[in-house]
């Protein structure tokens, strides 16, 4: 949706705040159109996302089983053995929500009104779990949750659920709060106050604008990270692996800084909100465009930054028009799936899910700026996040963050990369620091130790797109390498330049913030392959700029 968003220029200080009067006459100006989607009772498209959301499920259990040849010699991986059961959970209204008595906008005849509910799909494999429990030293990772991206939901890793099941033991793929079959309370929310109220009056003033722009950041953060932690003290889980796709990936890192303890690992796929926005490059690059392309993407950003989002803009069009829209996005976006049938039921799963009342959707522009950059980058988050570890290892250990990209995605690997240089060199810094000046500085918790994988043949959308070599990073990240079978397509690891020096310098490897995660260390790749392997668009293009830049540089030197 809207992915010509991320050409946008950078916004400027008017652009970032919200205009309620010009979010009002953008709707005034749609409502006449929203009055296609007035016919369609919410409880007939519930009952139709109900029954997207079974198909695709059985999709689950019964095309995307790993084949016998697929397994490991001791896998324990057997239809016989796994269950699958769709679940809602209730969990407490989170804090920021205002009115939070009120019914949601879906199930208006909950009676329980005190209560929110997140729904998912949980699957065990009994077996794993049976021989974790023999067996100590094979014991299964903390159970694997997973969160969908904007717009998404739960059934979003239908191919993934069955594969991944060989390396966990449990799965809890959600609906998160607002979006699919979860509650849908509107998101109006108290704003959380994030700077100091005594400030002087002029700075103040002057910091006026960046207070409410981390405050809205704060409050649609809690949204999401109260409700998953509500979530898990009611299943009862003491560590997660959390694993979050694109806004997942942002949200599991909000709600990785508040709770690192019940964070065992922290796997973000393809995440939003990473690398930090450079304005000059944004504006050349929609500058250079022809005239009607950048009319296109002022129009876009408009309604980008009055609140207009994908969803609202869908449900402000008749029928045919935005089932066209949808079916469009799933064949464009996803050539991989090719079983018509499939691309029915996934594209109705979508088009249902964006159709009920918006809710956690309208969390966008508060997180994000019209080019999806973060406003609070997570580059500069994830080297602050403790880790929620025991002291086995004296303190030394950090949070293991497992960054997933494809190889086609148009979201920055580099963001990745710099964050493990960023969690390196603040590694290399605390080796140099004294015992005594540590203790002074309150055992400051070791930074997080970074990784990042690449999956071929795959895009933003990999764990559709790719699944088994999806499902094989997601193995490598949770230490079960050894579990994939002989034929099995690895993803690709790569390291910053930083890091493959210092493992350079260690013959023995033993430099434990050098350790690469994957075991294959000699198939490690380097931040110059990274460049070769991935092409997604939106930093390609700015190398062939570059490229272009040199070029004209050269021809310029042969003239003289």
């Amino acid at each position: 949706f809207f992915p010509s968003m991320r050409y946008h220029k950078t916004s400027t200080h008017r652009s970032q705040q919200i205009n309620s009067r010009s979010l009002y006459r953008m709707k005034i100006i749609m409502f006449p159109f929203s009055l296609f989607t007035s016919s369609i009772k919410i409880s007939d498209r519930i009952e139709s996302l109900r029954d997207a959301e079974s198909k695709l499920l059985e999709f689950a259990k019964t095309r995307f089983v790993p084949s016998p040849h697929d397994h490991h010699p001791h896998s324990t991986c057997s239809s016989h053995h796994h269950s699958f059961e769709l679940f809602d959970t209730p969990i407490a209204p989170p804090s920021v929500v205002k009115d939070k008595n009120k019914k949601c906008q879906v199930f208006d005849d909950d009676e329980d009104v005190e209560h929110y509910s997140l729904h998912g799909v949980k699957v065990v494999n009994q077996q794993l779990l049976a021989s974790s429990d023999d067996d100590v030293s094979s014991s299964s990772p903390a159970p694997l949750v997973l969160l969908h991206g904007y717009a998404n939901g739960s059934l979003y890793f239908y191919r993934n659920l069955h594969g991944l099941s060989k390396f966990f033991g449990q799965i809890y793929a959600l609906d998160m709060l607002g979006w699919g079959l979860s509650s849908r309370p509107r998101f109006n929310l108290h704003l959380q106050h994030t700077h100091n109220s005594n400030d002087d009056d002029d700075a103040a003033n002057n910091n006026n604008s960046s207070n409410n722009d981390n405050d809205k950041v704060k409050s649609a953060e809690q949204f999401f990270v109260e409700s998953l932690e509500s979530w898990r003290r009611h299943h009862n889980l003491p560590k997660m692996t959390l694993a979050g796709h694109s806004m997942g990936g942002y949200l599991s890192v909000a709600y990785a800084e508040q709770y690192p303890q019940h964070v065992e690992k922290l796997i973000l796929l393809s995440p939003v909100g990473v690398p930090q926005k450079v304005q000059e490059e944004d504006t050349q690059r929609v500058s250079s465009m022809p005239f009607y392309i950048r009319a296109l993407i002022h129009t876009v950003r408009a309604m980008f930054n009055r609140g207009i989002t994908p969803g609202y803009f869908l449900r402000s069009l008749p029928h045919s028009k935005s089932r066209d829209m949808v079916n469009g996005y799933i064949t464009n976006r996803l050539p991989a799936i090719t079983c018509e049938e499939e691309q029915q039921y996934l594209g109705e799963y979508l088009y249902q899910n964006s159709m009920l009342p918006g809710s956690g959707e309208d969390c966008l522009c508060d997180i994000l700026t019209a080019g999806a950059f973060a406003r609070v980058p997570l580059i500069d988050r994830i080297p602050e996040i403790k880790s929620g570890g025991s002291d086995e290892n004296n303190g030394e250990e950090g949070l293991e963050v497992h960054f997933v990209y494809g190889e086609n995605d148009w979201m920055d690997y580099r963001g990745g990369l710099d964050v493990q240089r960023l969690c390196h060199e603040k590694m290399q810094d605390r080796r140099t620091t004294t015992t005594t000046t540590r203790s002074a500085e309150n055992n400051q918790s070791p930074p997080p130790k970074v990784f990042v994988h690449g999956v071929r043949n795959a895009g933003h959308l990999l764990m559709l797109e790719n699944y088994q070599e999806f499902n094989a990073a997601m193995a490598i990240a949770a230490g079960r390498e050894e579990d994939l079978p002989p034929g099995m397509s690895r993803s690709v690891e790569f390291v910053c330049d930083e890091v493959a020096a210092a493992a350079a310098a260690n013959a023995e490897g033993a430099d434990k913030s050098t350790t690469f995660r994957s075991s294959r260390k000699k198939v490690v790749m380097s931040e110059k392959d990274a460049a070769k392997f991935f092409r997604g668009g939106r930093f390609n293009r700015r190398e062939s700029q570059q490229q272009k830049d040199d070029d004209t540089v050269i021809v310029e030197e042969k003239k003289e």
